[in-house]
């Protein structure tokens, strides 16, 4: 009895070393890194390079020069311009950087000047111009007038970002589920974002316009009498240069 038992008891313990080997090699297959997926990455590019529509600057610099006040041609009509798109798109008031205490000080504060009127005749009111002195930290470099408002502005990316391989590879996941790498459509979502007129219509359409009501009356008029709605532009033949396709 003894050696059975004894036959037993060693049996046993094989056994329980088989398996505690068994499980110790399991228990060495498990690691805490996380799994590498790209669950996390939108695959489409809307998602994955999203327009978004923010405060941006939009500036004009009036460079003056030293021994001569007042604005040339050219930099009237670009204070001109700047004061109907603020009219437009501006956000906020318009912001006026005049230097002072350098060289062309009294030059500068002339130009300001015929700045100032020109953007009341535009329609700019005296609440809309703030005004900033300031001194260069190089005096000896003639500093400008610088303009600027707030506005709407629509932008995405940052583009060219090439987190893997485009070929195939052990890494690049993307290449063999035959999914689009993470830079596609970025310049495309940066070129629309920096093409369109009005940022708000990425976000919401525009209300629809009151109509024209002497074209309105007039197509309906013709349209009861029983004649053709459609426009003639009798010019549009004389412009042609060739008979093709009649």
């Amino acid at each position: 009895m003894k050696t059975r038992t004894s036959r037993t008891h060693g049996r046993a313990s094989r056994v329980a070393v088989a398996l505690l080997g068994f499980g110790l090699s399991l228990g060495g297959c498990v690691h805490d890194e996380p799994l590498a997926t790209t669950a996390g990455i939108p695959g489409d590019y809307r998602l994955r390079h999203p327009v978004a529509v923010e405060d941006a600057n939009h500036s004009i610099v009036v460079f003056v020069g030293q021994g001569r006040g007042g604005l040339s041609a050219e930099q009237r009509a670009d204070v001109m311009g700047l004061a109907q798109s603020w009219q437009q798109e501006g956000t906020g008031a318009i912001s006026a950087d005049v230097p002072i205490d350098t060289p062309n000080a009294r030059a500068a504060a002339d130009s300001f000047r015929e700045i100032q009127a020109m953007l009341a005749a535009a329609g700019v009111p005296p609440r809309g111009l703030v005004v900033h002195r300031y001194h260069p930290e190089d005096p000896r470099h003639l500093a400008a007038i610088r303009l600027s408002y707030p506005r709407l502005q629509a932008t995405a990316g940052p583009c060219g970002l090439w987190p893997d391989d485009l070929g195939p590879s052990v890494k690049n996941r993307d290449y063999f589920e035959n999914k689009d790498y993470y830079n596609f459509g970025c310049a495309y979502q940066r070129n629309m974002a920096a093409m369109v007129e009005n940022p708000s219509d990425l976000v919401q359409p525009r209300p629809e316009t009151p109509p024209y009501t002497a074209r309105r009356t007039a197509a309906f008029e013709k349209y009861r009498k029983g004649n053709a709605t459609a426009t003639s532009y009798p010019e549009a033949e004389k412009a042609k240069l060739s008979d093709t396709g009649k």
